[in-house]
């Protein structure tokens, strides 16, 4: 498989988990009444796929990255390239299951919360990068 097309995969995976991630705290309310579940138990579900998604996903993009990259700078380019990824699958999502209930409008800090992961995710992306394919860390 040519490095375009690993970088861009690869970039897809970053953006998709992300996004997965934050809608997933944003439409707690929407889950809640399409499970008819308890508020607080829905909390309590989302809480837990975070932290087991956190260790999941950082294994697996530690492997991947080991795996695809093979010490290759140019991989640096998928912690740039999964922002447009990101803007467009949270564009779709919105477009196909827009906000019906004014009930199932995330809190007022959603959005701060958004900017925040969105500010902080090329960070731990470069981290999972460095380790992954070891550009940057000095041999001997």
């Amino acid at each position: 498989m040519n490095l375009f097309l690993k970088i861009n995969l690869f970039s897809i995976l970053y953006a998709f988990v992300l996004f997965l991630a934050l809608e997933l705290g944003i439409n707690v309310y929407r889950i809640s009444d399409l499970l008819s579940l308890n508020l607080d138990a829905v909390m309590k579900i989302v809480t837990v796929l975070y932290i087991i998604g956190f260790i999941t996903f950082s294994f697996l993009f530690f492997k991947i990255a080991k795996k695809w990259m093979e010490k290759r700078k140019s991989s640096i380019w998928s912690i740039i390239l999964w922002f447009p990824y990101f803007i467009l699958f949270t564009f779709i999502f919105a477009r196909l299951f827009p906000v019906v209930n004014p009930g199932h409008d995330p809190g007022p800090g959603a959005g701060f919360v958004i900017i925040f992961a969105v500010f902080f995710y090329p960070f731990y992306l470069l981290i999972i990068n460095v380790l992954g394919t070891g550009v940057g860390i000095k041999d001997g």
